[in-house]
């Protein structure tokens, strides 16, 4: 992944799901050819084979599960999930944490696999123990301020510092991101010049009027 990033998680909207959700890739993949960053979807499992199929967008998973194929209903498997056209994976978002040993196995399957891994954290100590994992990535989100509209960026911006120094000093190569309440062009100016390499968002892009407005406004000021 080129810097800067950005990383749509696209959850489970109605806005960014079936035929809204390779809408949504178009508007990204738009988006990255007019500007030269990089946009990377993370639809939900099901519309990863379609958004492949009809762009060349980066796509991440949402979830992937540390499990071998056999007998898991309902699970992620990665091998489907590389089949289907991932290039990488969130893991442990807030809104589907995981212990820190399946974060562990997960990181080194998607070694195994070629793939990229960003795991989301909430705090700077988290921030720090899985960056001995090195992932490709580490994305520091805030539950609290998640879907808020209030950018972590300006109203923890501590956190997003501290975040990036720390996981630089156990490994430079590891990119650092910002989530929680990214919306606006500002908010993702001040994440770049708090040491980030890119933003995580979802609800501020998905739910506006015209997301590829908004997109276009969120790297306005790079």
């Amino acid at each position: 992944m080129d810097t800067p990033i950005v990383i749509l998680n696209y959850k489970t909207y109605l806005e960014s799901s079936g035929k809204k959700a390779l809408d949504l890739a178009k508007d990204l993949e738009s988006v990255a050819s007019e500007t030269g960053i990089t946009m990377v979807a993370s639809p939900q499992a099901a519309d990863i084979y379609r958004i492949k199929q009809e762009t060349s967008l980066p796509i991440f998973a949402q979830h992937i599960d540390p499990i071998l194929p056999g007998g898991h209903t309902g699970s992620n498997l990665i091998e489907t999930l590389v089949e289907a056209g991932i290039s990488g994976t969130l893991i442990n978002h807030s809104e589907n944490r995981m212990k820190l040993a399946d974060i562990a196995e997960v990181v080194k399957m998607c070694v195994e696999h070629n793939i990229e891994s960003c795991v989301c954290t909430n705090n700077i100590e988290t921030s720090k123990a899985v960056a001995a994992l090195n992932p490709v990535a580490v994305a520091v989100e805030p539950p609290e301020l998640i879907g808020t509209g209030i950018p972590v960026s300006q109203a923890q911006p501590e956190v997003v510092e501290d975040t990036v120094n720390e996981v630089k000093a156990i490994n430079k190569d590891i990119k650092v991101l910002c989530g929680a309440g990214i919306t606006t062009g500002d908010d993702m100016k001040a994440a770049m010049d708090l040491g980030t390499d890119g933003v995580l968002l979802a609800s501020g892009i998905i739910k506006a009027e015209s997301p590829k407005d908004a997109l276009l406004d969120l790297v306005s000021k790079l």
